[in-house]
């Protein structure tokens, strides 16, 4: 690439902050401003290696390994400028909690968690460039791209294996507040269904109820009839991809404003009544402090827009509180 000039090799021992980090993710945070489509060619053509050895892309860092980079300086033009942030885009003031161990982040609808897939910069990389003096940042876990809420941000390696151990052991308490079609009369469901993931035609990721799928579990609880819809608190059980939203579409009760399991026809009635997104959010997380131990709950408030909707519902009429 025109724009890219090699300099020396440099040779970098991987310590805690890299362990366990995919070596694609770690190449991106060490050459800053440097496309990953060139990241990836020189990971491709065996200029990268670790432990003199070629590597793909999803090699995970171990501890005391030695990577062999060919630095690259970006030239001083357009192309090599960051892109800069508007103030009204940042993510550091929508932190909630912060110490050494970790960030609590309320993640705004319509970002994705992190880049790919036509999606040049998600949550990760931007609070990356928005704090640059932290030496790690990793992501604790996801959230889908219309999911709006509490987003877990690792600022050490042994908080996030403390935290994924918590994950795994289902040692943290995660609940989200969802609007769905239908009235829900159970005041509360433990929801089991298997998951299984597949690709649809045109290549994106669905999810589907299926007994050869992973085991998923989710527990609904009633908060507030509203005429034809339901207001529910979800907490989950386990964490598979798009699992509140598969299990209630399965049940029938599709959530408002989902556009991959919703219901089409009603989404763009909803839209001109002010619903411009999927009615789901991370609205709570409790958990131990991954190096303290003592109980950490974070809250995010439900969004303007998702609190004005539910207004516009009682307004009309039709709510019945719980």
């Amino acid at each position: 690439m025109n724009n890219l000039s090699k300099e020396s090799v440099t040779r970098l021992t991987v310590d805690e902050a890299g362990e366990g980090q995919r070596i694609d993710n770690f190449l991106t945070r060490h050459l800053k401003g440097v496309p990953k489509s060139h990241i990836y060619r020189i990971l491709r053509s065996g200029e990268v290696r670790v432990d003199s050895k070629r590597v793909d892309a999803t090699h995970r860092l171990q501890i005391g390994e030695v990577l062999r980079i060919p630095p690259i300086r970006m030239r001083e033009n357009i192309d090599s400028i960051p892109e800069s942030i508007p103030p009204a885009s940042r993510l550091t003031p929508r932190i909630i909690f912060e110490d050494e161990a970790l960030i609590a982040l309320n993640k705004p609808s319509g970002m994705a968690v992190h880049g790919g897939s036509g999606v040049s910069r998600g949550v990760i990389e931007q609070m990356r460039q928005e704090m640059p003096q932290a030496r790690f940042l990793e992501l604790v876990h996801r959230l889908d791209r219309e999911t709006s809420g509490v987003l877990l941000l690792a600022k050490k390696r042994s908080a996030l294996t403390e935290l994924h151990r918590a994950m795994r052991d289902n040692d943290m308490d995660k609940r989200y507040l969802t609007l769905v079609k239908g009235i829900w009369t159970n005041p509360k469901q433990s929801v089991k269904f298997s998951l299984l993931k597949y690709t649809t035609a045109e290549g994106e990721r669905r999810v589907s109820v299926n007994p050869e799928g992973q085991t998923a579990h989710t527990v609904f609880t009633l908060k507030k009839s509203l005429g034809d819809f339901s207001l529910l608190e979800a907490e989950l059980k386990t964490g598979r991809t798009h699992q509140i939203r598969v299990h209630l579409a399965h049940l029938g009760f599709p959530i408002a404003g989902d556009d991959k399991y919703g219901d089409f026809p009603l989404n763009k009635e909803l839209q001109k009544r002010g619903l411009k997104r999927m009615f789901l959010h991370a609205y709570r997380i409790t958990i131990k402090h991954p190096l303290s131990g003592g109980k950490l709950l974070l809250e995010a408030p439900l969004p303007s827009d998702l609190e004005s909707f539910l207004k516009k519902l009682e307004v009309a009429g039709c709510a019945e509180k719980i």
